[in-house]
């Protein structure tokens, strides 16, 4: 079974395809492991066990054999239990133009997955979370474009609490919309969903989502279950 990547973050080599340096992991920080050229975007390259194997540029990552890499996913909802879900920019280079989840996106080579969760919202929709915790910390999948692309990613799910009005960078996101979390499940989980409908992640994440329980305050265990229900409305 995979390691979780939540509590201990990867190193990194180069910013460049390469090999790990196996820095020591410690407090979900990396020690002995170079941060990223800030020039260049990477992503973590991880074995089947989730441990890091060395990093690549981005923009060079997803291809016909995109190799296994670490990636995260937020389901961000308001206080009302509403869920902000987003269509993806059309110029996304993976599944362009079709609704997800709330944001998704890649921890940088060094940098705790939350961390970059909790960036990721700011970054590409404005959003300041209230509350931030892990529900999926094994999620896995891989999808395959009409055109041959893959994703391939371990994929941790968060969900998020937040009370701003979303701001989101239209580079990334087309639009954005609050919804009812029962009819998107609804919709993700329908027998038949239309891929150009709803992502291929975000139906499998919704999936299992739904095993956890019926409602967002559902997911989480223990005290993160406390922080969370506390942030929503009565």
């Amino acid at each position: 079974m995979p390691t979780s990547p939540i509590a201990t973050s990867p190193t990194a080599a180069s910013p460049t395809a390469t090999a790990a340096s196996g820095g020591a992991v410690s407090g979900g920080a990396v020690s002995g492991g170079a941060v990223s050229d800030e020039a260049v975007e990477c992503v973590v390259l991880v074995d089947d066990d989730g441990r890091a194997v060395g990093t690549m540029p981005k923009a060079a990552v997803h291809t016909r054999e995109t190799p296994l890499h670490l990636a995260f996913s937020c389901y961000a909802f308001d206080r009302r239990r509403r869920l902000l879900i987003t269509r993806r920019a059309e110029s996304k280079a993976t599944w362009p133009g079709v609704w997800t989840n709330t944001c998704c996106g890649h921890p940088a080579p060094g940098e705790p997955v939350q961390t970059a969760v909790a960036r990721r919202l700011r970054q590409e929709l404005g959003l300041s979370a209230l509350v931030l915790v892990p529900v999926l910390p094994l999620f896995r999948y891989r999808a395959v474009m009409d055109n041959g692309i893959v994703e391939n990613e371990i994929c941790p799910v968060f969900v998020a609490v937040v009370s701003d009005v979303p701001s989101p960078d239209p580079a990334e996101v087309a639009t954005t919309r609050w919804v009812d979390w029962k009819g998107f499940r609804d919709l993700a989980t329908a027998p038949r969903p239309s891929a150009a409908t709803i992502s291929p992640w975000a139906r499998e994440q919704v999936a299992e989502l739904a095993h956890l329980g019926a409602a967002p305050d559902d997911w989480p265990v223990d005290a993160d279950r406390e922080r969370l229900t506390r942030l929503f409305d009565a």
